[in-house]
């Protein structure tokens, strides 16, 4: 039998746990993968790109257990009633490739999104780090808001978007959690005295969301809204400003903010930086950027979270997925034998 956690057992699990609590075991999760992330088999995202949006299927494995996500991305859904994103994943055994757990993955994909996002800024983030603005106040702005408090216990937030039912949205959801929130008026009061900035946009094109007089020494810039081609926010000379931090980059030269730089481009891989093979920040007035497309690893860890935090709970079903018959060469066995007719 196959475990499996459906969207009303997602959501008990997140209201049992807490957001902020997930969000912080679950980065736990990430370090402990990204430590050993040379064990792990590693492609770039298979694509299927139409005018309306992409279908992707995000497959990974450690040679012990086999991960994949299937997760969309259509800016234009939600004028139609729809999400966004949409997704679902399986972890698999590696022995008999039998899966053994199906999950929703919409809601576990903006947890670990916001998990990634804040592992990362524990490395390379000001330790002082107090504001963070932010830009887009989408369906991922809260998660990501949750997950800096995690990492860096900021509480103070200065958000803009072109949208100011979004920014409406975005406020009456995190002042009760105990966020400060700025309304800026623009992109360049929003980032005004922020220590980390956060970009998360929908818009399927090649944006400048931020340009190089937005960028301050010292901050951290965590670049979460490029992640599928000609699909950008950052105007090109900040990267030449910033040390750029990547997932996997053979996948962020097609998605990320530097597929607008030449294929040479220098980038750092994080799991060099969380192993100690690489630095990270190194002085006060650095600027950081985490060039965030999602990697196959970020869900193969989410997904190991989820398993283990809901085993044995009334928040895990489980499906008869899998075709076993007593007898593995006689699979006709289990159809039902009829009379032939005369």
């Amino acid at each position: 039998m196959t475990g499996f956690v459906d969207v009303k057992s997602m959501t008990q699990w997140i209201q049992r746990e807490g957001v902020e609590k997930i969000i912080s075991g679950m980065m736990d999760y990430l370090e402990r993968d990204y430590e050993r992330w040379q064990r792990f088999d590693k492609i770039p995202r298979v694509a299927s790109h139409t005018p309306l949006g992409v279908i992707e299927l995000m497959p990974t494995s450690d040679g012990e257990e086999y991960a994949f996500k299937y997760v969309n991305g259509h800016p234009s859904n939600p004028a139609r009633g729809f999400q966004t994103v949409a997704a679902f994943g399986m972890l698999a055994d590696v022995d008999n490739g039998y899966p053994t757990f199906l999950a929703e993955m919409t809601l576990l994909t903006a947890l670990r999104t916001a998990a990634t996002s804040g592992m990362v800024a524990r490395h390379l983030a000001r330790k002082d780090s107090t504001v963070m603005g932010m830009i887009g106040a989408g369906s991922q702005s809260e998660f990501q808001a949750l997950g800096m408090r995690a990492a860096l216990g900021i509480e103070d937030i200065r958000i803009y978007d072109i949208d100011p039912a979004a920014v409406d949205k975005f406020v009456r959801n995190v002042e009760p959690l105990g966020f400060r929130v700025h309304r800026a008026a623009s992109v360049a009061d929003a980032v005004a005295g922020a220590d980390v900035i956060t970009t998360c946009t929908a818009d399927k094109a090649q944006n400048t969301i931020l340009s190089t007089e937005h960028v301050a020494p010292g901050v951290h810039l965590n670049a979460v809204g490029g992640d599928c081609p000609g699909k950008t926010e950052l105007e090109a000379a900040i990267l030449d400003k910033a040390d750029v931090f990547v997932e996997f980059p053979e996948q962020t030269r097609i998605e990320g903010e530097i597929q607008q730089m030449p294929a040479d481009f220098p980038v750092i891989e994080m799991w060099e930086v969380i192993a100690g093979k690489r630095e990270g920040r190194t002085s006060a007035e650095q600027i950081t950027l985490f060039d965030s497309v999602g990697f196959a690893i970020n869900d193969f860890a989410a997904l190991r979270y989820l398993r283990d935090s809901v085993a044995g709970s009334d928040l895990e079903t489980h499906l008869d997925l899998v075709a076993d018959p007593d007898d593995p060469k006689d699979l006709f066995s289990l159809i039902p034998t009829f009379a032939p007719l005369l």
